[in-house]
């Protein structure tokens, strides 16, 4: 039975992987180098910037609505 799953676990694994490889191998970011015709960036972030969007806003987002729903739990056993 040991031996069964260590296959399976291997075969899946092995998929996994090659699954992986063939889209890194195939991502469009490759292509990020070359600029098209009518790209206008902007202007880059700022540290902060960078760290209020993709950390902070997220952290925030995330405890406001456990907040909203632990307020709204109705399954709490009122205390004694």
């Amino acid at each position: 039975m040991v031996n069964k799953n260590k296959k399976r676990t291997v075969r899946a694994g092995a998929i996994t992987l090659g699954t992986m490889m063939m889209l890194m191998a195939t991502s469009p970011a490759a292509h990020a180098l070359r600029r098209d015709d009518g790209d206008d960036p902007g202007p880059g972030l700022s540290v902060v910037e960078t760290l209020g969007y993709f950390v902070i806003a997220p952290i925030v987002l995330f405890a406001v609505i456990a907040g909203l729903v632990m307020l709204t739990d109705k399954t709490r056993k009122p205390t004694s």
